[in-house]
């Protein structure tokens, strides 16, 4: 493991007992074909669900809706790109020569990729309840109060209360394509309702991204069909 890997794990507060898994969480697919994209969709569930956890605890007076809107403010990509630069996550990415070049060390959306997926990592190495752990440590610095309830919902937050307020369960989101060059790559997201029977689909310039287009999608449709 390299010198900037272990004094990573330092910051992390964890040793791996797989190095791999760590080289592999900071490794972007245009460095490797072993990336670290499932490693972040792993991450994701990890990290909604442990900051689910903390706000339960946190803010036992909120409704479930304006929950939702809390984690919202909390895993959007502004906040993990800002904690992933605490980490020095910029230092220890593995990126392809055009990805280096075009300034992806300092794209919020790599970064915020980056952090999901050493969580997701982190998860496979030692359990959930190190992992969350983890998240606990990383947003120990992070204001979290009510106000925030009042912050603007993206469209996975606004689409997932449409459905909780009809009793449904939540979209399934899928990529079901990437175009373009390693380092200026498209993703093509669907974002599909079973008990709807509907699916709509969303690009972007990161999975995240390409959910959200997604979801706005999805929600236009639905909205139509209400009114």
């Amino acid at each position: 493991m390299s010198t900037a890997l272990i004094a990573l794990q330092k910051r992390l507060q964890h040793v791996f007992s797989n190095p791999a898994l760590l080289a592999r969480a900071v490794t972007h697919r245009s460095f490797s074909a072993d990336h670290n994209e499932r490693l972040e969709f792993l991450g994701d569930s990890v990290l909604n669900l442990s900051v689910a956890h903390l706000l339960y605890e946190r803010l036992s007076d909120l409704p479930e809706g304006d929950l939702s809107r809390v984690r919202a403010n909390l895993v959007k990509q502004d906040t993990l790109h800002q904690l992933a630069l605490g980490l020095g996550l910029a230092d220890v990415l593995r990126l392809g020569e055009g990805e280096m070049r075009s300034g992806g060390k300092a794209r919020p959306s790599i970064l915020a990729d980056t952090l999901e997926a050493i969580l997701g990592a982190v998860y496979l190495d030692a359990g959930y309840a190190v992992a969350e752990a983890l998240v606990r440590r990383l947003f120990a610095t992070v204001a979290i109060n009510p106000t925030m309830q009042a912050a603007a919902k993206d469209p996975k937050t606004e689409l997932q209360e449409w459905l909780q307020g009809r009793k449904m369960r939540l979209p399934l989101y899928r990529v079901v394509a990437t175009t373009g060059a390693a380092h200026q790559q498209i993703f093509d997201v669907e974002c599909a309702i079973a008990e709807l029977g509907v699916a709509q689909r969303g690009t972007g310039v990161s999975r995240r991204a390409g959910e959200q287009a997604a979801a706005a999608a999805m929600l236009e449709q639905l909205k139509a069909k209400s009114k």
